[in-house]
């Protein structure tokens, strides 16, 4: 017969007052009566360690969640992402919270920010509904406090449980503008193709943010409500009403549409340039209502592409940008320790290109100069004969011509882009403006006089293989050691992985994702498989099972609760920027 509310109870009772290990004998399962079960996974050895897990399991004949919201992967996916953010609010809302040594009386659930992402946070399946949490047990010094534990597992969590997974009890017309909201986003990126588009804002949308150190918006009174110029406006229709950041509710959503090609996107300082990129960067993810960029919408394989003075280069192929250096060193498959802001960023493109980026994302901010641009007068002062580096500005179309790779670029400091945009969008006070024909004219009547530099054209760069044995998340005793740290830096074993210039995480559960990926991926890994099908391989292998697919590489810890899905562009980038990892260029 399965262990009960009551058994629970009487065991912390009889442990009262011992020695925290005893709380290894509340392991196990629990039916608490009413459709809850209770499960504790992981019993952390000290009240100082990492928390204790926890699944709190709700029956369907319970929760009585909508079956409307259960049909469509992209609705099940918003619901659990809401009720990941429920429990967090009915956990801050608990009254119980219980004080003692180290993490006593603590009670989290991995719930996101500003974006909806895919997380093991939360499970939905036809018969229940599962948060899985984290818990301090509660303790004074080592010694275990058995009555604030019952207070803990026996009242708060089955309030809590019952607060945030049943449909009587959550916030439900709020729930369902979250699910439509994601849904109809969802719509938006699936039109951009057929539109040729590789992105959308829409009019009302509230891009700028609340401070630097925030991704909060900011607030409507003290920001300008985007509006497409005529010459660029799109209309879209979604399948639920839009509520827009404006007020505005609407079936059909008219905004800015950013064609595939070469766009630039000029304007004066502090007119919004670099706020409409760092939008269109986030936005290849899902928002949340109130956010005001949830109807700005980028192709989900946009990648932003910066400088990395200092970054790890192994076998990169750079040589569409960057041919005979000097001492004769090949840059068909570049290597360096040390990589400067041209190499870095040349060799980010690359592999890039390598991870199915079809979006580039620059900011000439972000970005080395010399790699972007050689004015006329540098022309003639260096010869290109020692000049190895061929600018950004001479290949940017032929990556949309040959590879059929868009670029999305923020300049404001050099003309000699415009006769290479195909669009041009001009922003002044924080509004776009189609500025193409006006660009076009002065490229004609104030032509350049400096030379494209490009030597033959371009080819994708040659594939490569990871070697074997030279990516492992061993550490000592461990098989497994992956801690992250923010979204800056992955733990990997003996190394840790700088990831400060992969803009485009967003959530330290992505980045904790991406260390067991990478341990995922070592199974693929056999010196022959490009880095591309391994890529792929990890990508079918979390498709079929979910993320749930990492946590045998967490096994012993408890349940995987602490997941967000990453893109493949970001474990190729961690994979690319450990200093471990060894590679060999070949061709499937």
């Amino acid at each position: 017969m399965a262990a009960t509310l009551n058994d629970l109870q009487r065991t912390l009772q009889r442990i009262d007052g011992k020695g925290y290990k005893a709380y290894q004998d509340i392991a196990g399962g629990y039916d608490f009566g009413d459709g809850l079960h209770v499960f504790v996974d992981y019993v952390q050895g000290d009240p100082f360690a990492p928390p204790s897990r926890i699944r709190a399991r709700v029956a369907q004949e319970t929760t009585q969640l909508p079956r409307e919201f259960s049909g469509a992967a992209i609705r099940r996916l918003a619901l659990a992402d809401f009720l990941a953010r429920q429990t967090r609010r009915a956990i801050r809302n608990r009254t119980g919270a219980r004080h003692g040594s180290g993490k006593s009386g603590l009670l989290t659930i991995d719930a996101g920010q500003q974006e909806i992402l895919p997380r093991t946070a939360i499970v939905l399946t036809p018969d229940y509904a599962e948060a899985r949490l984290e818990a301090g047990l509660p303790a004074a010094g080592r010694r275990i406090l058995g009555r604030e534990a019952a207070d803990l597992l026996c009242e708060d969590l089955p309030r809590v449980a019952f607060e945030s997974l049943c449909w009587n009890s959550v916030a439900q017309d709020e729930a369902r503008a979250f699910v439509e909201c994601a849904e109809n986003q969802e719509a938006i990126r699936a039109a951009l193709a057929d539109l040729g588009l590789v992105a959308f804002v829409a009019d009302g949308s509230l891009l700028p943010r609340e401070s630097g150190a925030s991704d909060r918006p900011l607030k409507p009174g003290d920001a300008v409500f985007f509006e497409a110029p005529e010459a660029l406006a799109h209309t879209i229709d979604v399948p639920n009403e839009a509520r827009l950041p404006d007020g505005r509710r609407v079936r059909q959503l008219r905004g800015m549409g950013i064609p595939e090609g070469v766009t630039l996107i000029a304007g004066g300082g502090y007119h919004g340039k670099s706020t409409l990129l760092k939008a269109l960067e986030r936005c290849v993810y899902l928002h949340i209502p109130g956010d005001g960029r949830e109807y700005a919408v980028t192709r989900g394989n946009a990648v932003k592409i910066r400088a990395e003075d200092g970054r790890r280069a192994e076998q990169v192929d750079i040589s569409a940008f960057i041919n005979d250096l000097p001492g004769g060193r090949a840059t068909n498959a570049f290597c360096s320790d040390d990589a400067s802001g041209s190499t870095s960023q040349a060799a980010n493109i690359a592999e890039a290109l390598e991870a199915s980026a079809n979006v580039l994302l620059l900011d000439e901010d972000t970005s080395a100069t010399n790699f972007m641009i050689r004015d006329a007068r540098m022309q003639a002062l260096v010869h290109k004969n020692f000049e190895p580096i061929t600018p950004f500005l001479d290949r940017v179309h032929e990556f949309h011509e040959r590879l059929g790779v868009s670029t999305v670029l923020v300049m404001g400091g050099s003309g000699d882009y415009f006769d290479a945009a195909d669009t041009v969008i001009l922003m002044r006070d924080y509004q776009p403006h189609c500025a193409t024909a006006e660009a076009q004219r002065i490229a004609r009547e104030m032509p350049s006089s400096r030379a494209k530099e490009a030597p033959a054209p371009m080819e994708r760069p040659i594939p490569r293989a990871p070697l074997p044995g030279s990516v492992s998340a061993a550490k000592g005793r461990k098989a497994v050691q992956v801690k992250a740290r923010g979204t800056e830096e992955v733990v990997f074993g003996e190394e840790a992985i700088d990831l400060r210039a992969v803009e485009q995480l967003v959530d330290p559960s992505q980045t904790r994702a991406i260390g067991y990926a990478l341990h995922l991926a070592t199974a693929y890994m056999d010196g022959k498989t490009s880095l591309a099908r391994v890529l792929d391989r990890v990508e079918a292998r979390l498709g079929d099972d979910g993320l749930d697919a990492l946590a045998p590489a967490n096994r012993g810890s408890g349940h995987p609760g602490n997941f967000a899905l990453p893109r493949r562009a970001e474990i190729a980038a961690a994979v690319n920027r450990l200093r471990s990892c060894r590679m060999k260029q070949r061709r499937d």
